[in-house]
């Protein structure tokens, strides 16, 4: 999944950017007009808007996202915690809020909340055949047994298992997975990562289309 973090702040921006890379793909941007240019460019699973910003306001950023029905999560942080405030942010078409500063732990879980909110999905663990998959811890198990997979097969993973009967193409793994600070991408790292897949959950559980991605059955 991939996170478009806006936010001013350099040092609690630095923090939350570190922090959400250990469960996401992040993109920072520190201004709304920056902003806009990365959602127009890019395609995003959830937007974490700060309400203070230089220049253009979180708030009208927002009304303009929904304006144009760009009807992607959005979660506010803010440190104005009076109840107008936040029934202001609601109003504008925020989904959810979270005032600062917040605990890291509370804001994953918010985070993990609206993409499955988003993504249609109603309990925390997605079950398919004999696996269990928690997306906002990254927990695996098949046939009750751990498994434990790297940063990037835990990714590949959380794309394919959100597309159960739908081919996801190499190109769209790489677009949902990759956040502007990967570097050293290699042309064989998708099929590289997809090959540990199967040596961890049986070769069957994700196919390849030719000349069209993979795909997991249900």
């Amino acid at each position: 999944m991939r996170l478009l973090l806006v936010e001013d702040d350099r040092h609690l921006g630095k923090a939350t950017e570190e922090g959400l890379r250990e469960s996401f793909a992040v993109d920072w941007v520190r201004s709304a007009e920056d902003a806009q240019s990365a959602i127009a460019t890019t395609q995003y699973d959830l937007v974490l808007l700060d309400i203070n910003l230089p220049g253009q306001s979180g708030l009208e950023f927002l009304k303009n996202v929904r304006k144009n029905k760009n009807a992607i999560p959005v979660l506010l942080l803010t440190a104005r915690d009076a109840v107008y405030h936040r029934v202001e942010g609601l109003n504008a078409g925020a989904d959810d809020y979270l005032v600062k500063p917040f605990d890291l732990d509370e804001l994953l879980a918010r985070c993990s909340a609206l993409l499955r909110r988003s993504s249609g999905q109603v309990e925390p663990i997605i079950k398919i055949h004999d696996i269990a998959f928690e997306p906002a811890t990254g927990k695996l198990e098949q046939a009750g047994i751990n498994i434990v997979l790297s940063a990037r097969e835990r990714a590949i993973f959380d794309v394919l298992i959100h597309n159960v009967d739908r081919p996801v193409s190499k190109s769209k793994i790489e677009e949902r997975i990759y956040d502007w600070g990967s570097e050293g991408i290699e042309s064989n790292t998708i099929e590289v990562h997809i090959s540990g897949l199967r040596r961890k959950l049986g070769r069957d559980l994700i196919k390849t289309l030719r000349g069209v991605g993979y795909m997991i059955c249900s």
